[in-house]
C-alpha cells in the first residue's frame, strides 16, 4: 500500500527518501536516512527495525547490495518485508519477499532506487527513476518530489493514497527536512511539495541557527530582536 523514492545527491552528499501511502503516517516507519551513510526504505507490512539496521550495516562499511542480504538473512518474516537502499557511493539494492501485496515492482537507477507494492501497474518504479534522473542537477527535494509526481502520473496504487512524508539529511546529524502530511483526504503528494517549497528557503538557517546562534538570521516574528 506504498510506493517511495529513496536517493543521493553526487554533488552535496544529501540523502532523502520520499514516500506515500492508503494508510497514515507513513513517513513514520518507512523512511530512514542517516548523514554520510545513505537511505533506506522498508515498507509493505512494514518492519521500522529494518531501517536503522540496514544503515548501522552500511555504516559498517558495506554497500548497499551486501547490507540487504545480510537484512534477508537476518531479519524475521522477511517475506513481508519490501526494501530499497541507497548507500554512500550511490550504489542501490531493492528486495520484494514473496508475500509483498498486490501488484509491485522496484527499479533502480544513478544514486536512485525505487519501491512500491499494491500499483496499478509494475512500470511505476521505473517511471520514478526516469523522473529523479531527468531532474539531475536540482535540488534532491526537488527530485524526490518529482518522482513522487511522476508515480501518480503513471496510476500510483489501486486507491487513493491518503499520506506522504519527505526526509533528508545533509552534513549534521539530524534530519535537515522531515516533512510530513500524516492524512488528508486531498493529495498528499502536492501538500507536501507546498510543506517542502515552504520549507526549503528556511532549511539551511535553522541548521546555522543549531550552529552558530550568533550568526543565526532572524526569526522574523514579533518580539525577536
Amino acid at each position: 500500500m506504498t510506493f517511495s523514492v529513496s536517493g543521493r545527491c553526487p554533488d552535496t552528499g544529501m540523502f532523502g527518501v520520499a514516500v506515500s501511502s492508503s494508510s497514515p503516517s507513513v513517513a513514520a516507519r518507512c523512511a530512514h536516512v542517516r548523514a554520510g551513510v545513505g537511505a533506506v526504505s522498508t515498507q509493505n507490512v512494514t518492519d521500522p527495525r529494518l531501517g536503522p539496521k540496514g544503515l548501522d550495516l552500511m555504516a559498517a562499511g558495506l554497500s548497499a547490495e551486501a547490507a540487504l542480504e545480510r537484512l534477508i538473512t537476518e531479519a524475521p518474516h522477511i517475506e513481508y518485508r519490501q526494501l530499497a537502499l541507497v548507500d554512500a557511493e550511490g550504489r542501490t539494492a531493492s528486495y520484494s519477499g514473496a508475500k509483498t501485496l498486490g501488484t509491485h515492482a522496484t527499479a533502480r537507477g544513478n544514486n536512485v532506487v525505487a519501491a512500491g507494492n499494491m500499483l496499478t501497474s509494475t512500470a511505476i518504479p521505473q517511471k520514478m527513476v526516469e523522473a529523479f534522473e531527468a531532474a539531475a542537477g536540482q535540488h534532491l527535494g526537488d527530485r524526490l518530489i518529482a518522482a513522487m509526481r511522476a508515480a501518480l502520473a503513471a496510476g500510483g496504487e489501486e486507491g487513493p493514497v491518503h499520506s506522504m512524508g519527505l526526509v533528508m539529511v545533509d552534513k549534521v546529524s539530524w534530519n535537515v527536512a522531515d516533512l510530513r502530511v500524516d492524512w488528508t483526504d486531498g493529495d498528499p503528494v502536492e501538500e507536501c511539495a507546498a510543506l517542502w517549497e515552504r520549507w526549503r528557503g528556511e532549511m539551511d538557517a535553522y541548521v546555522t541557527r543549531a550552529l552558530n546562534p550568533s550568526g543565526a538570521p532572524s526569526y522574523g516574528v514579533p518580539g525577536d530582536l
